[in-house]
C-alpha cells in the first residue's frame, strides 16, 4: 500500500501524547479529515474509539501501542513509520449492530466492534431469554449478564467471561454468559456470523439491565437484537509479522 497523507491522534496519557510529538516532528503530517491513512497512538479502548470517530471516512488506521495492553495496536517505533506502512497487511472488521429498546420502547442504535454485553446494575442479578434467529433457544437464564462477541473482540470481554478465542476467518459469533447461576452448567455457544440474536430481559422493573456496545450503553432495556452489520466495515492495518490473526491464533496456547 502507498499513502501520500498521515494524519496522527493519541491518546491523553502522557506517553502517547509524547509520541504524537515526536512522530509529528518527523513526519509531515494532515488533519484526520484529509488523511489516507491514520495512525493511532494510544491502547485497545482509544483504538475502539477512533474506529468509531473516523468509520465514516472509510481509510486505513494503523495503531502503535502507547497504552495498556494493546491487543490491536503495533509495536512502537519511530523509525521507518512510511515503510511499515506500505508493508502493512490489512484486516477488515465488521461491526455487530445492537438494537436495544428501553422501558419507554424507544430504540437505540449502535455498532461495536469487540462485543454487545447486557449487565445488571441493582444487586438482583438480571434474567434473561434467548433467541436465536426468532426461535427460543434458552427459556431464562439468571446471571449477571450475557454478551455477543465478534472474532476480534473474543480475546477482551469475552475471554474474561470465559468465552471461547474465536479465529478471525472462522465466520463465527461467541455467546457467553456472565457469571451465570442457573442453567450453571451452561457455557455459551458459538453462532454463523449471520446469525440474529435476540434477548429479552424478563422482570425487567424488580431487575433492571443495561446494554453495551463497545462504549455506548443503553439502560432498562427491555429487549436487545444483535446482528453482524456486513455492510460496514473498518480496516485496520498490520505489521506482517505481528498481524492480528497471528495474535489471535497465539492466545489460544497461552497457559
Amino acid at each position: 500500500m502507498k499513502f501520500n497523507s498521515v494524519a496522527f491522534v493519541a491518546a491523553r496519557q502522557k506517553q502517547a501524547q509524547d509520541a504524537l510529538k515526536a512522530l509529528k516532528q518527523l513526519y509531515p503530517s494532515v488533519p484526520p479529515s484529509k488523511a489516507d491513512v491514520i495512525v493511532v497512538l494510544g491502547g485497545d479502548g482509544f483504538m475502539l474509539r477512533t474506529l468509531h470517530k473516523y468509520l465514516h471516512r472509510n481509510v486505513p488506521i494503523y495503531g502503535m501501542n502507547r497504552g495498556s495492553v494493546g491487543f490491536m495496536m503495533n509495536t512502537y517505533r519511530e523509525g521507518g513509520l512510511m515503510r511499515r506502512l506500505q508493508r502493512a497487511q490489512p484486516i477488515a472488521l465488521h461491526p455487530l449492530r445492537m438494537i436495544a429498546t428501553d422501558e419507554f420502547g424507544k430504540k437505540h442504535q449502535a455498532l461495536a466492534f469487540n462485543e454487545v454485553s447486557l449487565l445488571r446494575y441493582r444487586r438482583l442479578a438480571a434474567k434473561l431469554r434467548i433467541k436465536v434467529d426468532g426461535k427460543v433457544r434458552l427459556e431464562e437464564m439468571i446471571c449477571d449478564g450475557a454478551l455477543v462477541s465478534t472474532p476480534a473482540g473474543s480475546t477482551a470481554y469475552n475471554l474474561s467471561a470465559h468465552g471461547p478465542i474465536i479465529p478471525l476467518g472462522a465466520e463465527i459469533l461467541a455467546l457467553t454468559p456472565i457469571s451465570a447461576f442457573r442453567p450453571r452448567q451452561w457455557r455459551g455457544a458459538l453462532l454463523p456470523a449471520q446469525a440474529h440474536v435476540s434477548f429479552d430481559v424478563l422482570d425487567a422493573k424488580l431487575r433492571p439491565v443495561n446494554a453495551v456496545a463497545d462504549d455506548v450503553a443503553v439502560r432498562n432495556v427491555r429487549q436487545v437484537d444483535v446482528v453482524e452489520d456486513r455492510s460496514v466495515a473498518s480496516v485496520l492495518l498490520f505489521d506482517p509479522e505481528h498481524n492480528l490473526e497471528e495474535r489471535i491464533l497465539r492466545e489460544q496456547f497461552l497457559v
